[in-house]
Parts: structure tokens; sequence; C-alpha cells
């Protein structure tokens, strides 16, 4: 009598209907993990002001969330994209989340962006290529050297220039001919700030060459300390309206960016001190640059860089500067909630979480495009605001 073989799992799997079936399970779990992933990376479409946090996200990063979404449907490949994608890094550096990566690296790549024709728009993409790399593991070459060749292609334009008497960068260079009043970005100097990057990403002490030129002068004509910086955290350029011919837009905040940067790769307690001093200057009621109550800036737009350059002063000197976090939170409370509900002009527009770019809630400011809302120049202020504080508020969590 023929003995009858039985039949090992290897034999059952391989029968056409169970074949058909375990590929019907295995694509079902699959769909099922892609969907709890989903889920759990999910953000409500809206929050409002009253948002609570998830067990691993803060109230900071949901916000900072909501306000990048409309930043993707107004994005644009120039500066203003460039001050959005500085916000993302830092988003990303308290996320993690892969989207935001592939956003800036794959389908909106920064390699492409456009460098525009104030030299301070080259810093921003500069800056934001910069910021990706830190916050991606320091491997990044092609950033770096993208970063690198904005900043040498501005250098060799001639932009980096003593021609008025001192050492700055202008967003022209020497003879250039060009009726533009618009000067407020002329001697803020962040291609000061990329140069300390890039010298921190390559070792080139060429740039850090430039960006102490910039800060000290030659010994023989100054630089932005001796020309503008009268001691106590003041600094006073030539007046005007904010984005018409006033020479330091930010009463010198932005210059809290370079000396943490100077201060990071030189160690030179000069530049902490002067950083610290004049963060607590920018706070001080009496200056009239910041609301007492709230801290938002009363006269001016550019809103995200502005926090960035307080946010930059605390990492430096966290005990020195240990107020700045609070103060900036109730500054970004404030737009939120549309200065409590209060404001006579929308600062946060709910139904797509687009933010005004000036925070004063009456309005009235003379900076750059200040009633803009939503727009990809206003939304990305918002982003880099929301975004770096994100980042500080979680790691201090």
């Amino acid at each position: 009598m023929k003995r009858t073989s039985r039949k090992t799992l290897r034999d059952v799997l391989r029968t056409p209907f169970l074949k058909i079936l375990v590929s019907l399970l295995l694509a079902a779990f699959s769909l099922a993990l892609i969907f709890a992933i989903i889920n759990y990376l999910r953000v409500p479409n809206s929050i409002g002001a009253t948002v609570q946090a998830g067990p691993h996200e803060t109230v900071w990063v949901q916000r900072a969330r909501l306000i990048e979404a409309q930043f993707r449907r107004v994005y644009s490949p120039g500066w203003e994209g460039a001050n959005g994608a500085i916000g993302n890094a830092y988003l990303f550096a308290a996320t993690h989340d892969s989207s935001l990566l592939r956003f800036h690296l794959a389908e909106r790549p920064m390699l492409d962006m456009i460098n525009g024709t104030w030299v301070d728009d080259r810093a921003w993409i500069c800056l934001a290529e910069l910021s990706w790399w830190r916050f991606t593991g320091r491997t990044n070459r092609l950033l770096v050297e993208d970063a690198k060749n904005r900043y040498t292609l501005a250098r060799n334009e001639g932009r980096l220039s003593n021609h008025e008497g001192f050492w700055s960068w202008y967003n022209w260079p020497p003879n250039a001919q060009v009726n533009d009043r618009i000067f407020t970005n002329s001697n803020m100097n962040q291609m000061a700030n990329v140069a300390c990057g890039i010298f921190e990403a390559t070792g080139d002490s060429s740039f850090l060459h430039d960006a102490l030129l910039v800060w000290n002068g030659d010994g023989r004509l100054p630089g932005i300390e001796r020309t503008y910086y009268r001691g106590n955290g003041l600094w006073q350029g030539k007046p005007g309206r904010a984005a018409f011919g006033k020479e330091l837009p930010w009463e010198g905040t932005e210059y809290c960016s370079i000396a943490a940067s100077l201060y990071r790769v030189t160690k030179d307690d000069k530049f902490k001190r002067i950083l610290i001093a004049t963060a607590k200057r920018i706070f001080d009621p009496k200056t009239g640059w910041l609301d007492s109550t709230d801290f938002y800036q009363v006269r001016m737009d550019g809103n995200g860089a502005f926090v960035h350059y307080l946010m930059d002063a605390y990492e430096v000197a966290p005990k020195d500067l240990s107020e700045i976090p609070s103060k900036v939170e109730k500054m970004l409370e404030h737009v939120w909630t549309n200065g409590h509900g209060r404001a006579r002009v929308p600062l946060h527009r709910e139904a797509d979480h687009g933010i005004r770019n000036g925070w004063n809630p009456n309005g009235g400011e003379d900076g750059y495009g200040v009633d803009e809302i939503g727009t990809v120049h206003a939304q990305s202020q918002a982003l880099r605001a929301f975004g770096v504080f994100a980042f500080f508020n979680a790691r201090n969590q």
C-alpha cells in the first residue's frame, strides 16, 4: 500500500489560494502600519488658541506645524522660503519629522533657491542650508558647499567692502549704479554669521577672518563694533523708517546672532558680553522697542528673524538671559491669540493659520509688508519664529 506523504507548512503555503491569502494579509498589515504611523504624526486641521499638547509634542511644536502647513501652500524658492526653511530645520530638530526633511532636500531643494537682490537675501539661504547641515548630523557636504559658493560669489562681487569708511557687507558693491533707497538690510551683516558657519563646517580660516574683519575692522578702518556700538547694549546707526533708510532695523539685535557665532568659534568673552547687554537692552521697556507686557515689536516686521536673534543670544548665555524664553513665549502667545482677543488687526487667521507680518495689534507699523498675512513673506517669518522657539521650548522641557 502506497504511503501518503504529510504536507509540510511550506507545501501548504505554496498552494495558490493560500499564497493569495498570505499576500492579502501582509498587504493589510502594511496598510494598517502606515495608517498607524500617519495617525501618530497627524496634527488636527484646526486647533485654535486652546490647543492641548499631546504626549509627544509640546503645544509650541503643534502650533509650528499648523503654521508650516500654510507655509508649504505659499512657498517660493527665494529669501522668503529660506526663512521658513530655517524654522523648519529647528522644527525638524524638535520632532525628527522626515516630511520636513523631504520637503527641503527633495521636493523643494534648498540648492535650487534663488539668491535674490539684497545681500542678506542670500544670507538667509546660506543660513538655512547650514541649519539643516547642523541638524542632520553635520554630514551633508552638498549643503555646505552650496552655502560656500553663494557666499564666495557675493564676496567676489565686492559686496564685502570698506567703501563707506568701515568694513561691512553691503547690498551693492562700490560704484554700483543702483537707485535703491531701501538699504535696511545693508549693514545687517548676516553674511558674517554665515562665514562663521562655513568656518565651523570646513575649518577654512579665511571665512573666520572675514567675520572678524566685519566685526573688528583691519586696524586702519573700523568694523561694525566701533562704527555702531555705543556700549551697554546700545547700537546706533542712521535713523529712518524701518524699511526705508533705517540703518539698523532691529536696533542692533541682529548683531546678537553674529556675536553668538563669533563667540562659539573663538570663545572670546567680548562677544558674549556684548550680546548679553544688547539682548537685555532690547527688552528694557525704556527703549520703547518692545511692548512692555507682551513683548512684540511695536514698529517693525521681520519677526521671525528677530526671535531667532534673541534665541541665539539665549543659547550662548542661558543663565544671564534666563528671562528670554518666557518673554518670547508671551510674544508668540500674543500673536496666536490675536492679542488675547483684543487685536484690531488680525495677527493669526485661524481658518488656515496664516500669520501677519507685523505683530502690533493696532497696526500702523512702518516695516516692509507689515499688513501681509499668510503670504510666503509673512508665513516664513512666522514659521522661523515659532519653529526656533518650539525647538528651545521642547529642549528646555
